[in-house]
């Protein structure tokens, strides 16, 4: 019961037949059932905050809970809290919504909500301060020494008032599980860290349900048990299966030797059987899903227990790709705009860069390298999401280029294109004609994954050549940008670049979602949930890399010291007085908006400095946490001619003497 076995499933907890249960059947992930056949691909997180929206969050979460729950799936690996975001070049940020506490931890709760309204528990992930990809495992020196995971040491205020929020806000909105992440906090292993996992999440935050462990995240038996850790996953000790466990057989020993008390074990089972229970996972659940892909990791190990497949069913449903494309341009930043969108049937068109293209090297990409990262960084297709656990395996995608030739080919227009990014900086664009054409669309994408973090800031695939050499030619180039963020723009100024559009990982319907901005059907109203600064040097990269550390005989020389405290993204630069290329919250419009009649009421003004202690804690922390201080309402109106929403959002500055960040968005 509370060690996982080799199965169907990414995770999977066996079947107890004699106790009438059927065993449960763990997922990834945070925007697809990632190895599924005939399932949906959802726009990832990042795309979620640029939209600001958490009614259009929560239904993209309640139906990616009825697709799992279809397939069989009782436990979805997802929402992501952390990686917050402490530094733009890390690897998974994209999987998460924001390195802004607050907009990432509403838009975690109304995800929680959504996902377990279909009946499916959310495991929020990763518990705490994951920050980074490189060395986020141990490794081995070149003298055979254990180098162990990187540590993440981060001061107690740091850590309540940036990093412990977003989970806050999972465990109020009743997050069935959370997952304990791979690093060293403070130099104990996440999910062996008794002061993260007992005394921040099951005392402070008052956590009900169970703490599973991420993949292989677990170093010791009885330890990790005693520190928290509820259900040990997938229950190998590596990656290759067998029976050999760190709990299983192990766990029973501890028990009857004494070292892990009877009490603890009930615990841990009652953490696991509680949400099954509540969500009445034991009655008319789906079976699990008949297709049982190949491991990524090498054969999959066989299967200890019985498991029970159903057929092979497709989950898709006209809502959820209707969802899907409206959310893919709800979650698309207009940076810049000179007058050149919306496109008004412009008759010569012209689309260019590797980001239009269809898929060339299939239409999944968790696959393995021979230096173990995960492929998918390809020199020509499009990248609706990124790589890693976070992926999905695509049943139908729409390319850029595919929806822009069907639009345009709607009307009569030419479509001329060039994906192939080496022939665009080579002279290729001399062959197009006539030129210079109405419009030139550039479509750059930006890779990131699990298992590494960025190098660099810069859009992929010589970026800066390719917009250069279409701008160039062409006096109204439009610049679209998929994948991950924040990229840096050091061609933002060309007096030829007449509009720029962020548009993140939005999914399976890429391309249709773009069109839908491009030619004006949807009026653009995302808005940054990061900031975009003049240059990579304006940041702090607040990534651990150092050569000399890939050679180091020293098992704890991997540490990463939160010295910035809460002072990431806008908070850092704001700190710093830095000019930015685009703000936190930045995003334009088709259309104007007016806001008047501020009010602001204060129902309580005698809350207390220091709150009332009481008997007990409801989940989510103290009551006084969550307490309403202050109303502010404003009347908003659209002043233009084009229909469209604004998202509003309130500045509140500390005191000076507090020494904390100057701005908060709320």
């Amino acid at each position: 019961m509370v060690t996982g076995t080799a199965g169907p499933c990414v995770g999977n907890i066996a079947p107890v037949s004699r106790l009438n249960f059927s065993g449960l059947c763990l997922q990834d992930g945070p925007l697809a059932i990632r190895q599924a056949v005939f399932a949906s691909v959802f726009p990832a997180q990042l795309s979620v905050a640029a939209s600001w929206d958490r009614s259009l969050a929560r239904q993209r979460a309640l139906f990616m809970g009825k697709e799992f729950r279809a397939k069989g799936a009782h436990v979805l690996l997802g929402p992501v809290a952390g990686p917050l975001g402490r530094s733009p070049f890390g690897g998974r940020n994209w999987e998460g919504f924001s390195p802004d506490a607050y907009l990432s931890g509403e838009l975690v709760a109304v995800t929680v909500q959504g996902i377990q309204s279909a009946g499916v528990q959310a495991a929020t992930k990763h518990f705490i301060a994951n920050e980074q990809e490189i060395q986020r495992n141990p490794t081995l020196s070149v003298n055979g020494t254990t180098i162990e995971a990187i540590s993440s040491n981060v001061d107690d205020k740091t850590m309540h008032e940036t990093y412990l929020w977003p989970f806050a806000n999972a465990v109020r909105a009743g997050t069935a599980a959370v997952m304990c992440s791979y690093q060293r906090i403070n130099g104990s292993y996440g999910c062996q860290n008794s002061k993260a996992q007992n005394g921040l999440l099951k005392e402070e935050l008052a956590f009900q349900g169970l703490v599973m462990s991420d993949w292989y995240a677990t170093h010791a038996g009885v330890p990790s048990a005693n520190a928290g850790l509820d259900m040990n996953m997938p229950g190998s000790i590596d990656f290759f299966g067998g029976s050999a466990s760190y709990f299983g057989g192990n766990i029973t020993m501890a028990v009857n030797n004494g070292s892990l008390s009877v009490d603890r074990l009930d615990d841990m089972i009652a953490r696991i059987m509680t949400p099954y229970f509540h969500l009445q996972q034991h009655r008319d659940f789906p079976p699990v899903d008949g297709f049982v892909p190949p491991s990524s990791f090498g054969p999959l190990p066989p299967f200890l227990h019985n498991f029970t497949l159903g057929p092979i069913v497709d989950v898709r449903r006209q809502e959820h790709t209707d969802l899907i494309r409206t959310l893919g341009a709800a979650g698309t930043v207009l940076l810049k705009n000179s007058g050149a969108l919306p496109l008004s049937q412009p008759r010569n068109v012209g689309v260019f860069g590797n980001g239009a293209a269809d898929f060339t090297q299939g239409q999944y990409s968790l696959v393995i390298g021979s230096d173990g990262s995960f492929q998918g960084n390809y020199d020509i297709g499009m990248l609706p999401v990124g790589g890693g656990s976070g992926t999905g395996r695509f049943a139908s995608v729409v390319s850029p280029l595919e929806a822009i030739k069907s639009r345009a080919g709607s009307y009569g227009a030419q479509v001329q294109y060039i994906t192939d990014n080496d022939a665009i900086v080579s002279g290729g664009l001399f062959s197009l004609a006539p030129v210079p054409m109405d419009v030139c669309l550039v479509f750059l994408k930006t890779w990131a994954s699990e298992g590494d973090d960025r190098t660099t800031l810069l859009a992929g695939w010589n970026s800066t050549l390719v917009v250069e050499s279409v701008a160039a030619v062409c006096p109204n180039t439009v610049v679209v940008l998929h994948g991950a963020a924040p990229n840096v723009l050091p061609w933002a100024d060309h007096p030829n670049v007449t509009a720029i559009l962020a548009a993140h990982f939005p999914g399976q319907e890429i391309g249709n979602a773009i069109v839908d901005i491009l030619w004006g059907d949807v009026n653009p109203s995302g808005k940054l949930p990061y900031t975009i600064a003049m240059t990579e040097d304006d940041y702090a990269k607040n990534l651990v890399n150092d050569s000399a550390l890939h050679h180091t005989t020293n098992p704890y020389a991997w540490s990463a010291d939160f010295k910035e405290g809460s002072f990431i993204d806008y908070k850092e630069l704001d700190a710093k007085n830095a000019s930015v290329r685009y703000a936190f919250g930045f995003g334009l419009s088709y259309t104007t908006f007016e806001l008047s009649a501020l009010d602001v009421r204060v129902p309580n003004t005698t809350i207390p400095r220091t709150p009332i202690v009481e008997a007990r804690t409801p989940p989510g922390g103290h009551e006084a946490l969550w307490e309403t201080i202050a109303t502010v309402s404003v009347t908003v109106k659209n002043t233009g001619d084009v229909g469209g929403s604004a998202v509003t959002q309130l500045y509140l500055a500390f005191p000076e003497e507090a020494a904390a960040p100057e701005n908060l968005r709320k």
